[in-house]
């Protein structure tokens, strides 16, 4: 059954990779290299290739669950589907307002990268009118059809990865052998604690993946798109982390600021250092970007399931056909967010919401088995349910190290959402009596 009346399927295998690619290669990376050698030392290697196996048996979920539910709205879709209205609220709420929070971070980190290439950006009035610009012309970009929105993420995500694989191939051959020796095995706490650290570095399938109902030939595009970026990300991550380590060596834990930039200026002089400054601001620039094209169809998949009763919100573009009004609502409450700052104490809460809906997403896998029958060409995870499985328990490995009062502050925040989802529920029984 299609849900997504109205909507063109017009996404490719490529534009679908890009799209996600484009959101998990953030800001983090030009940060990580400096914070993971500071944990990890010499073998911070070992960090990259043990996040990469865990990210990689929760994306398989993901590719499982994507084609077998592919209307727009990404992971919450596949838990409504799975298990219910409530469960899909809790979910479409988490993944919605985590994502406007990262956005909106992201979108403060620009300015402030701006303000060092200009002091103008320090000034207050500076910084509002530059985000109303970016955010009303992303929007505009964005209404006027998806196609025109991912030919944007397909030109971000090149101006982003373009300077890293310079770095790359310059760096190889500037590698002292010697920075790159590894004198003891990391412990397991080393191991942990660097790996939740890079667990946040690749986050972003999800929110890829919300565009559902807009990519062609979703049982084969989907699983492709995944595998080909997860493996590029990974792939990208360790060699970066090798160039910067090999060539600044001890000294790379000095440079938590701007690691990359650091290297590039030992590699390629100030020329290189421009080089990723400019990169970083576009990577932050294409992030979000990206999330303007993906996450309004939260909104819109929330509203069209009639999980949340604003019509408006699920209303299709009559000549552009897009979701215009919940990318307009999206937009404007992320810019909100991104003026006034008063969200930094949430950041923590929107890393914890998206772990939940990972948690959701893995057991809506072993759900989706059981309601629904296996078609011709749908990716399913070998190996029974042993992966859904492995994916659970390093989920709540992952949110076991959240502090008391985060975990306190989520069960808070879902029992809020919970009186508010029984509240709309009568409302609309009363509406229908």
């Amino acid at each position: 059954m299609n849900k997504d009346e109205g909507l063109k399927r017009s996404i490719g295998v490529f534009g679908l990779s890009a799209n996600i690619i484009n959101i998990m290669i953030g800001a983090g990376i030009f940060a990580l290299p400096a914070i993971i050698t500071g944990i990890m030392g010499t073998a911070s290697i070992f960090s990259y290739m043990f996040c990469g196996i865990l990210i990689a048996l929760i994306v398989l979920c993901f590719a499982e669950a994507g084609s077998k539910v592919n209307n727009s709205g990404g992971p919450y879709t596949y838990i409504e589907t799975a298990f219910g209205d409530y469960a899909g609220f809790i979910a479409g709420i988490f993944a919605s307002g985590s994502n406007m929070i990262a956005n909106a971070a992201v979108a403060i980190a620009l300015i402030n990268i701006l303000a060092t290439i200009n002091p103008v950006f320090e000034l207050s009035w500076v910084r509002v009118g530059f985000l109303l610009l970016m955010y009303v012309t992303l929007a505009f970009i964005n209404i006027k059809g998806v196609k025109q929105g991912i030919g944007l993420i397909k030109l971000n995500t090149i101006l982003k990865v373009s300077p890293l694989l310079i770095l790359v191939l310059f760096g190889l051959s500037e590698i002292s052998i010697n920075n790159l020796h590894i004198e003891a095995l990391p412990s397991i706490n080393q191991l942990g604690e660097s790996s939740l650290i890079l667990f946040f570095a690749f986050l972003g399938c999800e929110t890829g993946l919300i565009v559902g109902g807009e990519i062609k030939n979703p049982k084969r595009t989907i699983p492709r798109s995944i595998f080909i970026s997860i493996g590029s990300v990974v792939i990208l991550y360790i060699l970066i982390q090798t160039v910067c380590q090999g060539v600044l060596g001890s000294d790379l834990i000095n440079y938590k600021t701007a690691p990359l930039a650091e290297t590039a200026k030992a590699i390629l002089g100030p020329f290189g250092y421009i080089l990723l400054t400019i990169g970083a601001a576009v990577s932050m620039f294409g992030l979000i970007s990206g999330d303007l094209l993906n996450s309004p169809r939260i909104l819109f998949a929330l509203s069209r399931d009639k999980v949340i009763p604003i019509k408006k919100l699920s209303k299709v573009h009559s000549k552009y056909a897009t979701p215009y009004i919940a990318i307009i609502t999206h937009t404007a409450l992320t810019f909100f967010l991104a003026i006034t700052g008063s969200f930094e104490q949430l950041v923590i809460l929107a890393t914890s919401s998206l772990l939940l809906v990972y948690l959701g997403v893995a057991c809506s896998v072993i759900k989706l088995r059981k309601i629904q029958k296996t078609e011709p060409g749908e990716f399913k995870i070998p190996g029974g349910k042993l992966i859904p499985l492995l994916s659970i328990g390093i989920i709540i490995y992952f949110l076991s190290n959240l502090s008391s009062k985060e975990i306190i502050g989520t069960v808070i925040f879902i029992a809020v959402l919970s009186i508010l989802f029984i509240i709309i529920t009568k409302v609309k029984k009363k509406m229908n009596d």
